[in-house]
């Protein structure tokens, strides 16, 4: 193994095993539900496996930027990484709905085309107050807002700030929890409506990411800021995850970039655990103070995030150890894992259907399917598309 496959083998490890929770989390209502049924008010598992994405988000992808050093090329590699397999899903969902086999999300159909499809490109839908066509693309949301804000860092030269980001980000989620600060879910959305906050905030994306990629040095900085501004109206004020946790999110990215700092020698150690003592306390305050709710248990949120952390913690504490070759390919396709696992669930849910009763053989069918397809789109969709967009790189 080389020294550079090496640095990011933990990293890979941990996308793997943060896929692999995610999937069974979904999975377990088609084939486990009695064992969900106990396992979630104590341990919630899609939050441990998003928040473990979050953290290693934060972590890789400043450092994706700064060596690129040019916010244009980096722009193009999110694209060519992100939208390639993002469009195969989306699309293989809407054909499996014409077909009959699925289902499209409830609320969809309330509103128009236009605006659903913009959203969707956007990758803001779940910010623009539309659902997403596939449920784990709400996630997506929260990454392109990160996405926005560390751009917007990066053309002020602040980007080294990332401890002090992630502190005040935590401080404001504990401060709106401890003061029962409540927002509607898509608060904007329902103020001004969904189809002029999609037109504004797609327009305003299209012209940051235009002004940021110029020469100019003032139109990278008006793009920049102009990105960030965006990111930080939409994800507090517009999202469907409670304010104080829209915050906690951010936090955590940026979190993880506070990782990447301290072990770079931008930052301090003693910096960056300040800045995680802090981030925790808050998060876990604030869930505290949220309390219980019909699809939310603070124990098992608290759980899920503590062990997230850790498990972060862990990865970053053996990251010169040799990571075992299935892990980091396991990694390697998290993405894949990732969006094709509801398509392959939706196909479940419209032929066998979903069991009452636990069924563990059905449980691991899922995953024997899933994985070798897994590799398949990664080998022939998301390896090619990644290619395309090194190549085009080069030429910008």
């Amino acid at each position: 193994m080389s020294a550079g496959l090496s640095r990011l083998g933990w990293l890979d490890a941990l996308r793997g095993i943060a896929a692999l929770v995610v999937v069974f989390d979904h999975s377990s209502y088609a084939f486990m539900a009695e064992f969900r049924r106990e396992l979630m008010p104590q341990f919630n598992t899609s939050r441990y496996g998003i928040m473990v994405f979050f953290l290693v988000s934060g972590y890789i992808i400043p450092a994706s930027l700064e060596r690129r050093g040019c916010v244009r090329t980096f722009w193009i590699g999110r694209v060519f990484r992100m939208y390639p397999l993002w469009a195969v899903a989306v699309t293989a969902v809407l054909a499996l709905h014409l077909m009959g086999i699925a289902e499209i999300r409830t609320g969809l159909g309330r509103q128009s085309l236009a605006a659903v499809t913009v959203a969707h490109v956007t990758l803001l839908q779940e910010l623009l107050g539309t659902p997403s066509l596939l449920l784990v693309l709400w996630t997506l949301s929260y990454e392109m807002a990160f996405y926005l804000l560390v751009v917007a860092l990066f053309t002020v030269r602040l980007h080294r700030r990332s401890a002090a980001v992630a502190v005040t980000l935590a401080v404001l989620a504990a401060v709106c929890g401890t003061a029962g600060v409540v927002l509607p879910v898509s608060a904007l959305s329902g103020a001004v409506g969904t189809g002029p906050l999609v037109a504004v905030a797609s327009i305003t994306m299209v012209v940051a990411l235009c002004c940021a990629s110029a020469v100019s040095p003032a139109l990278r900085v008006f793009g920049g800021v102009l990105g960030g501004v965006l990111a930080l109206v939409l994800a507090p004020f517009n999202g469907t995850v409670p304010l104080w946790e829209g915050l906690v999110i951010l936090a955590v990215m940026f979190l993880g970039t506070a990782a990447y700092r301290a072990e770079h020698g931008q930052s301090t150690w003693r910096y960056a655990a300040c800045t995680a003592v802090v981030v925790v306390a808050c998060a876990v305050g604030s869930a505290y103070r949220y309390g219980d709710g019909p699809h939310f248990t603070r124990r098992g949120w608290i759980v899920a995030f503590l062990l997230a952390v850790l498990t972060f913690g862990a990865g970053l504490a053996l990251r010169r150890r040799r990571v075992p070759r299935w892990l980091t390919g396991l990694g390697t396709i998290s993405y894949s894992v990732y969006l094709v696992h509801p398509v392959l669930l939706a196909v479940t849910d419209g032929t066998i259907g979903r069991w009452r009763r636990d069924n563990l053989m059905l449980e691991v069918a899922f995953f024997a399917v899933l994985l070798p397809l897994c590799v398949l789109t990664y080998r022939y969709i998301e390896a090619p598309s990644q290619t395309w967009g090194r190549k085009l790189e080069h030429r910008a």
